[in-house]
Order: C-alpha cells, then structure tokens, then sequence
C-alpha cells in the first residue's frame, strides 16, 4: 500500500517563477521539508502562462503534480489529500475559494493557510473582492501562516477571526543561492515584477541615479513592464531570468536593489524572497524602508537604506571596497544561520504540529 504523504501543497505555481516569487519560495520550502525527511506533494493548477515559461523540470524534492480543472483536482486527489498529515493551501491559486471550500471537507489532517501576500490579502478581504479566500474560510483553517509578520497577525485574528496567526517568512535555498567569483560589470541591478505602485520608488532608487550616472552601470530584471518605458541609456532590461540564472545576476552586481509594494510597506515586516536571495548570494543591498526591516537585518551593518536618489548616489560613489564586502559578508551570514530552507521547514512542522494539538471541529463557511 502506498504510504500517504505526510503533507500536500496547493500553491500558485512551483514550475515557473514567470511572474511570481512564489516558485522559489515553495521551491525552497519543499527542499528544506525533503532534508527533514518529509513526504511532500505539490499541486499546481496547469496555466498557459507558466507552462509556456517552466524554468524547472526536475523535482527531487516533491512530487509535483498538475491538474487541469477544479472537477480534475477533486477526481485525482481526493484520495492524497484526504489521508495526508497536513493540507496547506497557498495565496492567489487560482479558483482558491472553491479549492479551500474543498480541502477543508476532504482533508483529514490539519488544514493550514498559507499566505505569500498577506498585505493584498488583507486589503482584498475587506473590500471583499479577494479572489482566492473569503472571510468566511479564515477561521476554519486550523493554523493561518504569513509571510508577513508584526501587527497584521493580531489583525487576523481578531478581525477575521484566525484561529491561529503565525508567521513563516519567505526562504531561500542556500544550496542554489551562494557567492559567486566573477568579475563585477554592473553598478546597481533589481529584480522584481513590474508593479505600478512599486514604479515610482523604481523610477527615484534605480532610474534617475542611473540619469545622473551615466558612466554607472545599471540592469533592472522582470516581467510585464509597459512597453512605453523609456530606459536610460546606462539600465539593461531583461524580460525574464529563470532561478538558474538569479545566482550570476546577482553575482556580477556591485549592489542590488530591494523595492516593496505599497501594501507590504503599510503593513510592513514583508521581507520579499528576493532580499534573502541576494544576501545568500554576497551582494550588498541597498533597500527601501519599511517597518521590521531592522528585525530582518542590521541597518548600516548589513543592509543599507535609501529614501530618495541622493542616497543611492552617495553609496555608488562613496561606500568603500571594504566596508561593500563587510556588507554583503553580514547579511549572509543573518541569512545562513536563520532564513535557510532547512530553518523555514523547521518553523512550518511546528506550527502544523501545534494546530495538530489544537485541533477542533471545523464547519466550512465559503
């Protein structure tokens, strides 16, 4: 008899990062609950979007899985997600509210919510247009996880009524993401999705610097951009580069660029996976503020902050040699000893197995 699986992912997608960051952040995930020596199934809705850009063929990790429809997931799966341990289901899966409404009845084990936007969750769900979850479904998961931490977390549970609100932060794989010895032949680089809120802060942090540098260097990685942006001279843009490509991006940078969404930053202490990634990877950062950044890293021992274009000149024309590889040494090792894979496993099974303990009757409310 096949042994069940000890838990069963419903994520937005693991088999592309097109567009999303949530890929490499199961990817990791998955990887570090593989070396705990769990049994892991992800389930992924097929899109024609993500499977015209797969950028990861081999799962060794998981079992992945993709299914065509809600009717298809309900036939196929039903058995898997019934007898697994634990069932946890991610933000923005598409038709999420049906596919909840469905976990909460089928599975046996603990039911968990992940949720890799909880800023644009929780400003959906009180508009209530969210699109992947309703109010009525918070509370009738055993064990709401964020990859937001700070105040939002009493906000759901009090104002949504969560059973339990605990925060698993975004990881990285330190396997895939390390220092690369290359030579350095960009000034300042960011990755990210086109976002129209998060332009503005592009536009000041990256874009005017790089008008007033002109002997800089500067490369800006990501999909969707409108065709109508005008790039400087000096900034490169690329379409896309898939995670096997993030490690030289980084790594041929000087520094690099974190930007956060208007939401994450009202919300604050939403670390984006591409901050860990770039820490893992040796390169210093230069990053917008927000509320827990100091929680995440040391501000001026290991990660620097820029308010407004001057401050990213001053770092590209007087942060030292020196006092760039003391950076980026610190913040690696902030990442190493705590936002690992490995560590985030760790933190998820004790959040499962402390919703196991509290367990209680549950009736869905769609």
């Amino acid at each position: 008899m096949k042994q069940a699986y000890d838990i069963v992912i419903l994520g937005l997608s693991i088999t592309s990062s097109w567009g999303n960051g949530h890929a490499t952040t199961w990817r990791s995930l998955v990887k570090g609950l593989d070396a705990r020596g769990r049994r892991v199934l992800f389930l992924e809705r097929e899109q024609p979007w993500y499977a015209g850009n797969r950028d990861l063929a081999d799962f060794p990790y998981c079992d992945v899985r993709l299914y065509s429809s809600l009717q298809d997931l309900r036939e196929q799966y039903s058995t898997s997600v019934g007898e697994a341990g634990a069932v946890i289901v991610g933000s923005y899966v598409p038709d999420g509210i049906d596919v909840s409404a469905w976990v909460l009845q089928t599975a046996g084990g603990v039911c968990a919510f992940y949720d890799i936007d909880t800023p644009v969750t929780v400003a959906a769900l009180e508009r209530g247009d969210c699109a992947y979850l309703t109010a009525g479904l918070v509370p009738e998961f055993a064990v709401y996880m964020s990859f937001t931490a700070g105040p939002v977390l009493q906000q759901l549970q009090t104002r949504f009524g969560a059973r339990r609100a605990l925060p698993l932060y975004c990881s990285v794989d330190v396997d895939e993401y390390r220092p690369l010895a290359q030579p350095i032949n960009v000034d300042l680089g960011y990755m990210g999705t086109y976002s129209a809120d998060r332009q503005p802060k592009l536009r000041a942090l990256l874009l005017d610097p790089a008008r007033e540098l002109t002997k800089q260097r500067f490369v800006v990685a990501g999909a969707q951009y409108p065709r109508e942006i005008v790039w400087p001279g000096n900034v490169r843009h690329v379409e896309h580069l898939p995670p096997a490509e993030h490690r030289q991006f980084y790594g041929t940078q000087r520094f690099t660029l974190n930007l956060t969404r208007a939401d994450m930053v009202a919300t604050g202490y939403s670390p984006s996976v591409r901050l860990f990634e770039a820490a893992a990877c040796g390169v210093p950062i230069i990053s917008d503020e927000w509320p827990g950044l100091t929680e995440m890293f040391q501000v001026d021992d290991e990660i620097l902050v820029a308010r407004e274009s001057s401050d990213v000149v001053d770092i590209l024309q007087n942060v030292s040699e020196a006092r760039r590889s003391r950076l980026a040494a610190a913040a690696r090792h902030r990442v190493l000893t705590g936002h690992s894979g490995v560590h985030r496993a760790l933190e998820l099974e004790t959040h499962l197995e402390s919703a196991r303990e509290h367990r209680s009757s549950r009736v869905v409310t769609a």
